[in-house]
């Protein structure tokens, strides 16, 4: 049986370096493709692309990562940038947007991690939260925290007991978007998940980074629901 083919957004960077070259790069960490691996997928990056394509790269999705990276523009919820929010990358913005509406609107299984959950947020109408202490207390260097699932929801199914997560972040949902809920909170009341229970689809996001983890569930989910779709 074919694996399902689970597209994930990239970064997009003005000088990366390897070898002898130092230039422009599409990348993205190794540990989502390795993670999409594991979980039973074969994983196809989405760099950043005129968002009228968006759509037709869905298509071709059995289901979509929108992974981790930079702070969503401010603008895109209505807000000012705040001194500790980084900067734009405005290109990633319009991208990931664009395959978060056509996801929904297609029914493609969808999982946002870190970034991708607040970008699913600020798709359906929410804001954010612009600076949060404590989750991203080394520059670099991924910390752990515990995360508790809500009874009943989506993701208890996935992950029903509370765990340690890897985390990096230092933003986070204020208001949540239209129909969203919260799946899970962290220690300190962050919502650290979330999902669209009224979608016909599955949609899941994160706060935390599974994919510098070796708890293969989450994504093994979508893998699951992007077979079945």
């Amino acid at each position: 049986m074919a694996r399902p083919l689970i597209g994930v957004s990239t970064y997009l960077e003005s000088g990366a370096r390897w070898g002898v070259w130092e230039l422009e790069a599409a990348l993205l960490p190794a540990g989502y493709p390795r993670l999409v691996r594991r979980a039973g997928g074969l994983a196809a990056m989405l760099p950043p692309d005129d968002p009228e394509y968006a759509a037709a790269a869905v298509a071709r999705m059995d289901g979509l990562v929108i992974a981790g990276g930079p702070d969503v523009e401010p603008a895109r919820y209505g807000a000012e940038r705040e001194p500790r929010t980084g900067p734009p990358a405005r290109e990633r913005d319009a991208w990931e947007l664009a395959l978060i509406d056509a996801a929904l609107e297609a029914g493609v299984p969808l999982l946002g991690i870190c970034r991708g959950m607040q970008l699913l947020n600020v798709a359906l109408g929410g804001t954010l939260v612009q600076h949060l202490d404590g989750h991203a207390e080394v520059v670099g260097v991924f910390g752990e925290h515990a995360v508790k699932p809500v009874p009943g929801s989506l993701y208890a199914g996935v992950v029903p007991e509370e765990t340690s997560v890897p985390s990096y972040h230092h933003q986070a949902v204020d208001r949540l978007g239209e129909g969203l809920v919260p799946s899970a909170y962290a220690e300190d009341g962050t919502v650290e998940a979330v999902e669209l229970p009224a979608h016909e689809g599955w949609v899941l996001g994160v706060q935390w980074h599974p994919e510098m983890g070796q708890d293969p569930r989450v994504m093994r989910a979508l893998v699951e629901a992007a077979a079945a779709r």
